[in-house]
Parts: C-alpha cells; sequence; structure tokens
C-alpha cells in the first residue's frame, strides 16, 4: 500500500468515525515493507475510554500484531495531526514515520502546542509528512462539530 492509499484508507476510517457519532479522526499502520497492520477511527464514546484515539488503537493491534512493543520501521498514517497523548505514543513505540492530512492547531502537538518531537524530553522523533486531503479532513470534522452545536 503506498502513502495515498493509505492517507486514503484513514480518511475511510474517519468518515466511519463519524457515522458511530465519535469525533472523526482516523488511522492506518503500515509494517515497513508497506503492509497494512491496522485501521482504525476514534472509539472513545463507544468504549468509554478516554484514551482509544485512532491512534492508539492502531499503535496498540500493531504491537499485538507483530509481538512487539517496538514498531520500528512502521508509518503511522492519521487523518488529523495527533494530540500531545498520541504523540507521547509514537514516541515511545519508535514509530518511524507519522503522516497527516489536517492539521489541528486546538489541539495538535507535532506542529502546534507542545511541539511533542521538538521537545529535549523526547527520545524518539519520526520523521514527520504531510499528505491526503487536508480540506475533505477539516471539512469533516468541522461539519461533525456544527451538527452537535446546533
Amino acid at each position: 500500500m503506498d502513502d495515498e492509499e493509505a492517507i486514503a484508507l484513514a480518511l475511510s476510517e474517519a468518515q466511519a468515525a463519524a457515522a458511530r457519532g465519535e469525533v472523526p479522526v482516523g488511522a492506518v499502520l503500515l509494517s515497513a515493507e508497506g503492509g497494512l497492520l491496522a485501521a482504525d477511527g476514534n472509539r472513545i464514546v463507544e468504549r468509554r475510554d478516554p484514551t482509544a484515539h485512532a491512534e492508539q488503537l492502531v499503535l496498540r493491534a500493531g504491537a499485538a500484531k507483530l509481538g512487539n512493543e517496538r514498531l520500528t520501521g512502521m508509518t503511522l498514517f492519521v487523518s488529523l495531526e495527533p494530540c500531545a497523548m498520541c504523540a507521547g505514543a509514537i514516541s515511545l513505540a519508535r514509530v518511524g514515520r507519522v503522516v497527516f492530512a489536517a492539521e489541528d492547531p486546538k489541539g495538535g502537538a507535532i506542529l502546534h502546542g507542545p511541539k511533542f518531537f521538538e521537545q529535549p524530553t523526547c527520545h524518539h522523533r519520526p520523521a514527520v509528512a504531510r499528505a491526503g486531503d487536508a480540506e475533505a479532513a477539516g471539512a469533516m470534522l468541522k461539519e461533525f462539530f456544527r451538527i452537535r452545536r446546533n
């Protein structure tokens, strides 16, 4: 699976999360060879678990599938810039690369907020890239919250 296919799948997982009433964020984890290890969307409400972010779910599933807590060389694709909690998990898992579609100026922690991977206390810094339709990912989030405010 290439980057565009993976980020498209992450956006599809975000749409599925929205259909479940979850904040529309989706994530995909690929092996170093490009094989699909895991794909999921937010399940915070469904699981009554504040840590059930899409990124956390695919990191856990990938680690379980590989039988290893280290995801060295793997690539994580996310529809939205990860938050501080997820950035911390990405670093601890030693993910090789993070690719996301939409920036999150309010809650993101890679390009915004704490800029987690730039902190001296961060022990592992993955490569970071942007891909996919950031506008579509952002529009999905805006629509989700617009509906809830009305």
